[in-house]
């Protein structure tokens, strides 16, 4: 969601879901989509260094590849909020929370260090009428993931999972149908609702289902709202909020975990980014989780008001993490990409 601010008309049949892997393999799916979208002038920004004025690489288990700030042309290219590495990080997809997909290559070098963007386009996310989905007010989007029946969007102001073919190809970016969710998913806060949702890996043991996340809680002294969502219903667990950070995206890990990214900006802390990992095996109904921090950044780094994550691994094998932020299209804030990599 940004800083600043229902019927379900299909089944869960829409889910005949064998979910997709971590790293999305359709090298072409964002040109398909977005070859009659409108080109995007845009410009990069080096960032070399992830903690300002160090040149420090390992953060924990995580090293820091390199970073890029995307300057674009049309503000419908900001607001970053759910993102997929493509063809194995050398392009993107992202929605952003005004109802746009932006795709893009990244230029980057063997390691996975990102050097530049370039190709950047934008095109409307359309209804199943083909109408936009401004034209009906649904156009608050959040989050992204894909499984191999779908991509799947968030819109945090209905708490509806919009379904769209995968992968989209001209003529076929009509938006399939709503996932049925229940009514305590419909009730979240408006501002506060789904903001993070991933896919289950085709051999995890939660295959064909989804995770979604509510984004914030009351307070400290109350969880986050979690949610495992598949074709025989949806079961509940939730997640431990530690020090006023919020849930902006989540997504499955090659190993089955679940990496959640969090942001914090208030008054009193300022502007925060944490990284948990939940363990395979811990993702139940009924569970309340807490996880292992792998990262946590403040004013001190390199980072904005990150809200999108994604996850993929290189010809290596290795496990590579882009964490996107959201600049509210303003010109107070900035989108950036950060890469690491996981070196457990």
């Amino acid at each position: 969601m940004s800083l600043f601010r229902r019927k379900i008309g299909t089944t869960l049949a829409l889910f005949a879901m064998a979910a997709a892997s971590c790293a999305v393999a359709f090298p072409s799916v964002a040109q398909d989509l977005l070859r009659k979208g409108q080109p995007v002038k845009s410009r990069t920004k080096t960032i070399e260094s992830f903690r300002i004025g160090h040149d420090d690489k390992q953060f924990g288990k995580l090293t820091f590849l390199g970073g890029l700030e995307l300057l674009a042309s049309d503000r419908k290219t900001g607001g970053l909020s759910g993102l997929v590495s493509l063809d194995k990080g050398n392009a993107f997809l992202a929605v952003t929370d005004n109802g746009h997909w932006v795709a893009g290559q990244i230029e980057q070098s063997e390691a996975g260090k990102p050097l530049d963007i370039s190709d950047v386009r934008s095109a409307p996310l359309l209804g199943a009428d083909g109408k936009t989905l401004r034209v009906r007010w649904g156009h608050d989007t959040e989050a992204l993931t894909v499984a191999s029946s779908g991509a799947y969007v968030t819109a945090e102001t209905y708490n509806a999972i919009y379904r769209y073919p995968w992968p989209m190809e001209t003529g076929s970016e009509r938006m399939i149908g709503k996932v049925a969710l229940p009514d305590d998913i419909l009730s979240l806060p408006r501002n506060t609702g789904l903001e993070s949702l991933a896919a289950a890996p085709d051999d995890h043991r939660l295959a064909g289902q989804l995770v979604a996340i509510a984004e914030s809680a009351p307070s400290d002294a109350h969880d986050l709202a979690a949610f495992i969502i598949g074709p025989e219903g949806t079961e509940r667990f939730a997640i431990r909020r530690h020090d006023r950070f919020d849930a902006t995206d989540a997504a499955f890990l090659p190993n089955g975990d679940l990496l959640l990214m969090e942001r914090r900006f208030n008054l009193r802390d300022l502007i925060g980014l944490r990284l948990r990992r939940f363990s395979s095996d811990a993702l139940e109904p009924g569970a309340v989780l807490d996880g292992e921090v792998l990262l946590e950044a403040d004013f001190d780094y390199q980072i904005d008001n990150m809200e999108a994550l994604a996850v993929h691994q290189n010809e290596d094998g290795e496990t590579i993490l882009t964490l996107v932020s959201d600049n509210n299209r303003s010109i107070l804030q900035r989108t950036i990409f950060l890469r690491f990599r996981l070196e457990d």
